[in-house]
């Protein structure tokens, strides 16, 4: 028991002893609510799209969480979290007033907050790993979203980290709660496909954006913190996200700079679906091999557009991901499976269907929520499906296949070490980029 909690409950027991009929029966923990000493204090760090529209909505409706602060470099943004938090927590009290949520432009003054609990970290692909392992070493669990990381050290120093901190680690992806995908592994993990073979896993085609004329900043807009790590470039609105939008798709997910498109988007999605059916998900394929193109040089959305990556794994399977269309695809000795997005599923033997695990058989656990995954997971002190560990093993897969397109040829990859075998130029191009700046994690 920390501090807070100590004070917390002793000023409650106390109260109680005193003035029992003071006491609202909420504040007890009765009448199917959670006792405010009991609840999660959480921060979310970045407050765009996905925090608007999946996560702060995902962790309103639970009833053990409160959000408590919330931080954008976007004060446009940073305002409308503001008002989403205390609008919900206003709905729940008869006056209809709620003031509590505590805004933050500078994220390390959120982990600066003793008492915050947990945080949210949702902002652009090259903030998450800095961010994240301060919040450890601040004493905060996280939740963060996929990719986690633009290569493999920061992966593997964030895994370490988790461990040191002796904290818990979400890698906040939705895909494992779907029940379709669960059933779906669990047949793969039971061999009622016969011996797994192949694995085929689709994602969209990202689209490019020739060079965009220079534009003022704007005044809500920090733009500066927002680059933070990555180089030095000129503003422009499609190089960031959408002013005074909310619902459009940010151009950085598109920018080499930032992140890596679809390739470790979406493929973050159905890869750790395919390693979890496989049970691989804390482990690497032992070869890559990848092909692709990028934009024309000069044009300021430049992820890879096509690409197909084909990876080996020591158990025989092989995995292949590919620009298409969103699907994932098992292939046995004995049969077939496609999820086609959003979850369709078609398979060579129509009474799988119906099929459940015995007490002999491999179960994969049910999830409500990835939020509610990741709360049960800080109470309960254990690591969540998707940890640490998975999430840098997902994220390796689209580094890997960068690696192999740069250099064009296959890797013979060591899991364990981490590094190619005997190629010093791949192994080279897996290193991380320079940090501008003094952000180290």
């Amino acid at each position: 028991m920390n501090r807070r909690q100590f004070l917390t409950k002793t000023t409650a027991a106390l109260a109680v002893a005193s003035f029992p009929n003071l006491i609202p029966a909420s504040a007890l923990g009765r009448d199917n609510t959670v006792a405010p000493s009991n609840r999660i204090t959480l921060g979310i760090i970045g407050c765009g799209r996905q925090s608007a529209h999946a996560n702060i909505p995902g962790f309103l409706v639970q009833p053990d969480a409160q959000i408590v602060a919330v931080c954008d470099v976007d004060s446009w943004r940073l305002e409308g979290a503001r008002k989403q938090v205390e609008a919900h927590y206003a709905g729940q009290k008869t006056s209809g007033v709620f003031k509590g949520c505590t805004t933050f432009r500078d994220w390390q003054e959120l982990l600066a907050r003793k008492d915050i609990d947990a945080v949210m970290i949702a902002t652009p692909d090259h903030w998450h790993m800095i961010q994240a392992i301060a919040a450890l070493k601040a004493g905060k669990d996280v939740s963060c979203e996929k990719p986690l990381t633009r290569n493999i050290a920061e992966g593997r120093r964030l895994v370490q980290v988790v461990k040191e901190q002796n904290r818990v680690f979400c890698t906040d992806s939705e895909f494992r709660t779907y029940n379709i995908l669960r059933k779906s592994a669990q047949l793969v993990r039971n061999g009622k496909l016969g011996k797994l073979q192949r694995i085929i896993t689709g994602t969209p085609k990202d689209t490019t954006l020739a060079a965009q004329p220079n534009m003022p900043v704007p005044p809500e807009l920090d733009y500066e913190m927002w680059l933070g790590p990555a180089p030095a470039a000129p503003y422009t609105e499609q190089r960031v996200h959408p002013r005074h939008n909310d619902k459009g798709r940010p151009g950085w997910i598109t920018i080499r700079d930032y992140a890596d498109g679809m390739l470790a988007n979406w493929g973050a999605h159905w890869n750790d679906i395919a390693m979890w059916a496989s049970n691989t998900e804390h482990t690497g394929p032992v070869e890559v091999e990848a092909t692709g193109t990028f934009a024309p040089a000069g044009n300021l959305w430049n992820v890879v557009q096509e690409f197909e990556a084909h990876f080996r794994y020591a158990n025989g399977v092989t995995l292949t991901c590919k620009s298409d269309h969103p699907f994932i695809r098992f292939e046995g000795t004995e049969g077939w499976l496609q999820v086609d997005h959003p979850m369709h599923i078609e398979l060579s033997n129509e009474d799988l269907l119906s099929w459940e695990p015995g007490p002999n058989d491999v179960r994969l656990r049910s999830m409500s929520s990835e939020k509610r995954e990741f709360l049960d997971a800080v109470k309960s002190r254990q690591q969540p499906q998707y940890s640490a560990e998975g999430g840098h093993r997902t994220a390796s897969l689209s580094h890997l296949a960068l690696a192999a397109i740069q250099v064009g040829r296959k890797l013979k990859w060591d899991p364990v070490a981490e590094n190619v075998v005997g190629d010093a130029e791949a192994n080279q191009s897996l290193q991380p980029r320079p940090i501008r700046g003094d952000w180290k994690i």
